[in-house]
């Protein structure tokens, strides 16, 4: 696995487009659970001037040693209630990098980046009842299962079950 000195969360550069594209419009690329069929070539690349940071979302790269692309993070604003933000986050591998944990020590990244920088007590994530690599990393890196949104995503022709995790700022035992 390697060390959380070897992996670096930073914004997306221009570079990174070719491979951002490809964790999303590559079939082969985007995994089991990862492919929701072919949407909108080029999308991401359109979105680029922006930057893909705002107030109420972003993505980061998940850079290895070397500052080579190895994956994403991604966080969006969802509403619990009226006045009550919290943060949804995502991540996605080069399948060529699965497996070596940095996923899960991104997502750890990640978790203190959004409780250091906004106000949110509350970050959440779900994946499908199926992905058990997942849902050990989630639980790796602070996050507590809360249970199952049945029927919850459509992918391949069939709704799946969805576990939802989540880490409240008070969780936080070690300082990151």
């Amino acid at each position: 696995m390697p060390s959380r000195d070897h992996v670096r969360l930073r914004p997306v550069a221009e570079r990174d487009l070719d491979q951002l594209e490809r964790l999303y419009e590559d079939p082969a690329e985007a995994g089991d659970h990862g492919f929701f069929g072919f949407r909108n070539p080029g999308q991401l690349r359109r979105m680029w001037p922006d930057g893909f940071l705002s107030d109420r979302a972003g993505r980061l790269v998940i850079a290895g040693e070397d500052d080579r692309f190895v994956g994403e993070v991604q966080w969006r604003e969802v509403l619990q209630g009226p006045a009550s933000p919290c943060w949804n986050i995502g991540v996605s591998l080069l399948t060529a990098e699965r497996g070596k944990g940095y996923g899960k020590e991104a997502q750890r990244q990640l978790v203190a980046y959004l409780f250091d920088h906004t106000k949110a007590n509350r970050v959440e994530a779900s994946t499908e009842a199926e992905n058990i690599a997942e849902q050990r990393a989630l639980e790796w890196a602070g996050f507590t299962r809360e249970g199952v949104l049945r029927g919850a995503c459509y992918r391949a022709g069939v709704w799946r079950d969805m576990v939802m995790y989540s880490v409240l700022r008070a969780d936080r035992t070690h300082e990151v």
